[in-house]
């Protein structure tokens, strides 16, 4: 942007201006400040167009916790979006993403819809009963029997009702900066193949598992590819990440998708990771996968062991107090379970925790010896 001279309707250039450059406030006027560069160079902007330096920061290290994360799908925006610090339509905001930008999705969060109506009015006090003064309360028994009789019971407030809530995705765009996006602003890469087999579902995620070769099919180099998918419902504010996963398998008799394997309904986290595991058989002479004899395509995600789930109040992320993962192989078109049952996931500790777990084992070794 530029620095102009002065507000109004004609002014001059006096600087340019670009994004993530500091600027020294000298001067506040209604919607525009007064600003000086690191040449010194004076002028007036737009008091929308700049952000704090402390939220800048908040961006900085966000895109810096989050640089090494694995992607847990792809998405393309619907239309120009804002990335947020921490989710919410009222939040800091700062990178404006275009229309049509690819991004990677890391996380997703939920957190109550922000609507516009004032605040609910002041619940009005209960109706006085009737037959009940000011005055003492009747000598007789038989006289307050009777006013007990004629009152009016106090009426019993309903409860407030659950909030809306909305899903945001934690997101990363392809240079590396990262911010929250509204989930109903995007739509998650699906290939039109299988999206078509959502059943009324939301795509959270879909990966190519492996290819085959269809002489028949028009694909480049006849090699057609094997999806791994997982949907969820389509409510927002769900604690969990999916509730059904899917694999469509290339039929080389009718030469068109078909689902070799669905899981539903569970409680399913997010990262799905999709990998190439050796296996106990070599694959036979008429294999369909294009893969490396002894190993064929795997893939594993995570699910709650217990019904306790933890919500970080910040972000709205929700992860089982107890996850596992679960472990799945696809040789040919049959998909199985491998590795043991719901094998827990290594839990690492800190270095004040791992100092405590040693002085109850010491205290624990001492009473065993008296």
């Amino acid at each position: 942007m530029y620095l102009h001279d002065r507000v109004a309707a004609v002014s001059a250039r006096v600087a340019t201006v670009v994004n993530g450059q500091p600027l020294q406030i000298l001067e506040h006027n209604r919607r525009f400040l007064k600003v000086k560069t690191e040449k010194n160079e004076i002028g007036w902007i737009e008091e929308r167009a700049v952000i704090d330096a402390k939220t800048y920061q908040a961006f900085i290290q966000l895109a810096s916790d989050h640089k090494e994360d694995s992607v847990a799908a792809t998405a393309i925006l619907r239309d120009d979006l804002y990335m947020h610090a921490v989710p919410g339509r009222m939040t800091d905001h700062f990178y404006l993403l275009a229309g049509n930008t690819k991004v990677q999705l890391l996380e997703r969060g939920s957190v109550p819809k922000v609507s516009g109506q004032s605040p609910a009015r002041p619940t009005a006090p209960a109706p006085a009963q009737r037959g009940k003064t000011s005055q003492a309360a009747p000598a007789s028994s038989q006289a307050a029997a009777r006013a007990a009789v004629h009152s009016e019971p106090v009426p019993i407030q309903p409860e407030a009702p659950p909030p809306d809530m909305e899903d945001w995705w934690l997101a990363r765009d392809s240079q590396g900066h990262t911010g929250w996006l509204l989930s109903s602003r995007l739509d998650v890469e699906v290939p039109d193949e299988v999206g078509q087999y959502g059943e009324g579902q939301r795509f959270v995620g879909a990966w190519v598992l492996t290819k085959v070769t269809d002489p028949e099919a028009t694909t480049p180099d006849h090699q057609v590819p094997e999806y791994l998918t997982v949907t969820s419902p389509l409510k927002s504010g769900l604690p969990f990440d999916f509730d059904q996963v899917r694999v469509f398998t290339w039929s080389l008799h009718h030469h068109r998708y078909e689902t070799a394997f669905r899981l539903h309904p569970i409680q399913g986290f997010l990262p799905v990771r999709v990998s190439t595991q050796p296996i106990s058989q070599p694959s036979g002479k008429n294999s369909r996968q294009a893969m490396p004899v002894g190993s064929a395509p795997s893939f594993s995600f995570l699910i709650a062991s217990g019904p306790d789930l933890k919500t970080d109040p910040a972000t709205g992320i929700t992860r089982p107090a107890s996850p596992r993962i679960i472990n799945y192989q696809m040789i040919d078109t049959q998909v199985k379970r491998i590795g043991p049952d719901l094998a827990p996931i290594p839990i690492t500790h800190t270095a004040d925790e791992k100092g405590k777990a040693a002085k109850q084992g010491n205290a624990k070794k001492g009473k065993k010896k008296k």
